[in-house]
């Protein structure tokens, strides 16, 4: 087990390292707000890398690969804000709440996680008081602030092979209980060229959707989850065909959920 931090009021977070979360482009114009949980693979001083190797601290496990990159070209395009974790999703993964094990794992697909093996109940809390709880606050007063009709959507990869097993799927449109911004989305997508398909590879069966129902679904919200294959998305060219594909089929869901004439 590797535990750095022992005071139970110790910050995860130093004051150089900055805020667990922000926000780009808070007064975008768009009636949407972009979300991206899994930005960042940066891991505090503090807990001591996890003690990940390298290859582990630079995996898919530590982070959402492209995820950040294509969402900040997104809220360009779009002109959306958009509200990002800063810290890996090993050290807390804000879309979970604080009660699930995965919120903080000892085992990835691949890597085991020490530094998150053995967590006593005041480190559970320490991590998600200094990481899930800013990231939560923020979000909710982005969202609060926003002047209209407002369409919430996350934005996410996933590997192209997971448990040995090939994903044909190179967009995955999710959503919980609401799916008008789903199936929205789903019809843009045709002719995109992308294989895209609804609840996969993940569905809120897995779990995955905690960000939606807790800001989108407890307001009423329209909202979408959005999961790029990351192969299409490790690179910038990659980045920016992506973008340029998703930024008019988000637009056309955008402005059938919240017509500019319903805006304020």
């Amino acid at each position: 087990m590797l535990h750095m931090i022992t005071k139970p009021d110790s910050p995860v977070l130093s004051q150089i390292e900055g805020p667990a979360a922000r926000v780009l482009n808070p007064r975008g114009a768009a009636a949407a707000l972009l979300v991206c949980e899994h930005a960042s693979r940066f891991i505090p001083a503090a807990l001591g890398g996890l003690g990940l190797d390298a290859a582990a601290a630079r995996s898919h496990a530590a982070w959402d690969i492209g995820a950040m990159e294509l969402s900040v070209e997104l809220s360009g395009a779009l002109d959306a804000p958009l509200v990002y974790s800063r810290v890996s999703r090993l050290v807390y993964d804000c879309n979970r709440p604080p009660h699930r094990p995965d919120a903080m794992p000892a085992q990835s697909e691949v890597f085991a996680i020490p530094g998150n093996t053995g967590l006593s109940e005041a480190d559970r809390n320490r991590r998600a008081r200094d990481v899930y709880h800013p990231f939560r606050q923020l979000l909710a007063d982005t969202l609060e602030a926003r002047p209209g009709p407002t369409v919430l959507i996350t934005i996410h990869s996933f590997t192209p092979i997971y448990q040995g097993k090939t994903r044909d799927v190179e967009l995955g449109i999710l959503h919980d209980s609401d799916d008008r911004a789903a199936q929205l989305l789903l019809r843009a997508a045709e002719g995109s060229g992308l294989r895209a398909a609804l609840n996969e590879p993940y569905s809120a069966t897995d779990g995955v959707t905690h960000t939606l129902r807790e800001h989108a679904i407890a307001r009423g919200l329209p909202n979408v989850m959005i999961e790029v294959k990351n192969d299409l998305i490790d690179t910038p060219a990659g980045v920016n065909r992506l973008a340029g594909l998703l930024a008019p089929m988000l637009a056309a869901t955008i402005n059938e959920l919240a017509p500019a004439g319903d805006r304020t």
